[in-house]
């Protein structure tokens, strides 16, 4: 292997990116009503992928969906829905309403939008023109803008009107064809902006009730949920929390706020333990003003929060919140959260806390039935040459050598094509150099070695400890060889260590390097200068804490291109750990969101969300044979996941803290986790892995059955004296290396 210098170095650093996570526009589809396959889409069925209308209207029942420039109006409580072209006679408020589009437009200079508006609600341009005063100031102002900031582009169905009895508020949408030249009767595309703005998330909590009745329609619902049947209990339960927030929010918004503090100090406690990080960030927001730049709010605000309900259940919710007239409740249903709707009997309280606790709820099914090819590609061919003990065809007694049977592992790639492996040229992978080859084919002689193993043959264990690590041990790898072993600090260093009997070295100066023969058989050793040899390098460059750390074997960073080659966006908080698929077409993301998400290497898309963890997620790892991942998180647990299904398949517990590093054996048989509370341990693969439930029920429905008692699974614990495992790594002969920084108590 090439050495390492501090200024030529194999080891590629990566820094966390600085500045907020990037957020997604609200998707198409997000809005009211029921979708299809069983799906509560809350709003009109949208279409084209384009972001749905900010409404408040009940869900439509399909049609052919249009580009369209939708205005959401809001409209007093039990009103009627306001119609999409309204007549020049029509309410006051509507006319007020639509003056004040009909002003914004001709001061953007839309004067086509403008006038095709015009046309279609049969104004004269007098009209417009003449009410400047009373539009332009006090409350009508404040309304227009409240109005105006919430015009998004949409594809929405007809709109159907309300459900009886639900006083939601009418919208008005004015359709037409997103051109250029817009026809009669028709409205030309507006140019909006695809993050979401602070005011027009904002702006949705206009829409209030009685401030004084916020505490009696929560208690109410509160009792019916309770009282209700054990089946349907555990599921409408899940609205606590998310009602909860955006009440409180509201009457903070609306400067309600001694209302927002009684509110939040009788009903806080009830919430669910892994949403109490969450209050404490809520608990802050006491006025109007603090909502505006804060994160974690506008995360919330932009991303609906998703329940999955039976359709039981569902009804039984819907029937009360009508025969109550709790308009209030009803209304935040239908604005802010998408109830996904299935078909069946209603889950178990086990079943919904395996799958709930992120920062938006549970992943909406649909996200999880693409398909993803999970299967590994075909090794290439490569001839491997016979060691010197192989070209012996006697042993020292004369007799010919027996040769050892040849082991096939579950977890070894095989040499055949994987029905489920993507194409060989679905993306473009590197071809293979010399050094390549070699280190390949020094793995494979490495495999015939290999120790394997099971629950009465567990690894060997080798720990690595940093001491006197005062600048913050902040990450670590080892190479795929174990020659090597990196670790970032906390003071912008990356220090590279041999743990092997061949030391560092440094590239020779350019003038000796113009003097050797490139052609030379050992030119990769002449290149090197001995005098640098050393067993420890230290790597300058960065100007902060190194939070990632990783040995290249390929040449995984794209050196022709200064830009990203891919932009994966879609969690709403920091990314912590990434790992890419076996086959190299995915790549797995943990985030402080509290979500896993995969995303497809070839066009960006996100193909797998998995939620089920109450903390963030700091480990992630690949079962050799490319069909299962594991992932740890600051709850100490650690949860395995059917790639292909989509499917939470077992839970492990038995970490008392944030599980830092996971690790699969190289066959697959045995995942090793190491974590802040100062333990390794190994757990059976094979058995967690075993009988799985993955029927179309249970892939539809999520109605996974987890064992109850994980530790059937556990085969050993490994404590250290005082050091946090932070890294795991498995040898090609499947010894155990662990690494962490020492931590006196």
């Amino acid at each position: 292997m090439a050495a390492l210098a501090e200024e030529q170095t194999e080891v590629a650093v990566k820094l966390e990116p600085e500045g907020p996570p990037t957020l997604l526009p609200p998707q198409a589809g997000d809005g009211a009503g029921e979708g299809g396959g069983g799906t509560t889409n809350n709003g009109p069925n949208g279409g084209g992928g384009n972001v749905a209308a900010a409404s408040s209207s009940a869900g439509g029942d399909g049609g052919t969906p249009k580009p369209s420039v939708a205005v959401s109006a809001v409209a007093p409580a039990g009103a009627a829905p306001v119609p999409a072209a309204a007549p020049e006679a029509g309410a006051p408020h509507d006319r007020q309403t639509l003056l004040a589009v009909l002003q914004f437009l001709r001061q953007s200079n839309l004067r086509e939008a403008e006038e095709a508006l015009r046309r279609e609600a049969r104004l004269l341009e007098e009209a417009v023109a003449g009410t400047g005063a009373p539009e332009a100031d006090g409350a009508g102002t404040e309304a227009a803008s409240a109005l105006l900031s919430r015009v998004t582009a949409s594809a929405p169905g007809p709109a159907a009107p309300d459900p009886p009895g639900t006083g939601a508020s009418g919208a008005a949408a004015v359709s037409g064809l997103a051109t250029g030249s817009a026809a009669p009767g028709k409205v030309g595309s507006v140019a909006v902006e695809d993050q979401p703005d602070v005011s027009a998330v904002l702006s949705a909590y206009n829409q209030q009730g009685d401030p004084t009745m916020y505490e009696e329609y929560y208690s109410g619902l509160k009792h019916f949920i309770e009282c209700s049947l054990d089946c349907h209990r555990a599921e409408l339960s899940q609205l606590f929390y998310p009602l909860f927030v955006h009440m409180y929010l509201e009457l903070v918004y609306n400067q309600h706020e001694n209302e927002a503090k009684s509110f939040f100090e009788k009903f806080h406690g009830d919430q669910e333990c892994y949403y109490q990080d969450d209050l404490r960030v809520l608990s802050s927001l006491t006025k109007k003003e603090h909502m505006k730049g804060n994160e974690t709010m506008l995360d919330f605000r932009t991303s609906k929060f998703v329940l999955r309900i039976s359709r039981d259940s569902y009804q039984l919710l819907k029937r009360h919140l009508q025969e109550k007239q709790n308009n209030q409740i009803w209304n935040i249903v239908q604005e802010h959260l998408y109830i996904d709707i299935f078909d069946g009997m209603p889950r178990s309280k086990q079943q919904i806390d395996a799958m709930v606790g992120s920062l938006a709820g549970e992943a909406k099914r649909e996200a999880n039935k693409s398909k993803v090819f999970f299967g590994l590609l075909k090794e290439p061919e490569i001839e491997v040459p016979l060691d010197d003990e192989d070209e012996e065809g006697e042993n020292e007694e004369g007799k010919p050598k027996k040769k050892k049977p040849k082991k096939d592992s579950i977890g070894s790639k095989s040499k055949k094509q994987d029905p489920n492996a993507p194409p060989q040229n679905r993306i473009p992978l590197p071809e293979l150099k010399d050094s390549d080859k070699l280190d390949k084919i020094m793995n494979m002689k490495e495999t015939t070695k290999r120790v394997r193993l099971g629950p009465d043959c567990l690894p060997s264990i080798c720990f690595y400890t940093f001491l006197n690590a005062y600048q913050g041990l902040t990450a670590v790898d080892v190479t795929d060889d174990s020659s090597l072993i990196a670790g970032g600090f906390a003071d912008s260093t990356v220090r590279v260590w041999s743990v092997t009997p061949k030391k560092l070295r440094s590239v020779k100066q350019a003038a000796d390097l113009s003097l050797i023969d490139k052609e030379s058989d050992d030119v990769l050793e002449r290149i090197m200068d001995e005098k640098t040899a050393s067993e420890l390098k230290i790597l300058y460059g960065h100007s902060g804490p190194v939070y990632g750390a990783s040995f290249s074997p390929d040449r995984l960073w794209a050196t022709d291109h200064y830009q990203p080659l891919r932009i994966f966006a879609g969690h709403l908080a920091d990314v912590n750990c990434t790992r890419f698929h076996p086959n190299s077409n995915y790549v797995a993301t943990g985030s402080a969101d509290r979500t896993v998400r995969l995303w497809d290497v070839l066009n960006g898309n996100c193909v797998r969300i998995f939620t089920g963890h109450k903390g963030p997620i700091h480990s992630l790892t690949f079962s050799p044979n490319g069909r299962f991942l594991a992932t740890g998180a600051t709850d100490g647990r650690v949860l395995l996941w059917d790639i292909g299904h989509g499917l939470m398949v077992g839970e492990l517990k038995g970490h008392t803290d944030t599980v830092c590093s996971l690790r699969f054996s190289r066959d697959g048989e045995i995942l090793a986790s190491g974590s802040m509370d100062n333990t390794v341990r190994l757990w059976d693969a094979v058995k967690a892995f075993e009988d799985l439930e993955t029927d179309d029920f249970t892939t539809a429905t999520g109605h996974i059955n987890l064992p109850e008692n994980s530790q059937e699974l556990l085969l050993g614990t490994y404590m250290t004296k005082s050091t946090p495992v932070v890294h795991l790594h498995f040898t090609r002969r499947n010894l155990v290396l662990a690494a962490g920084a020492y931590s006196p108590q």
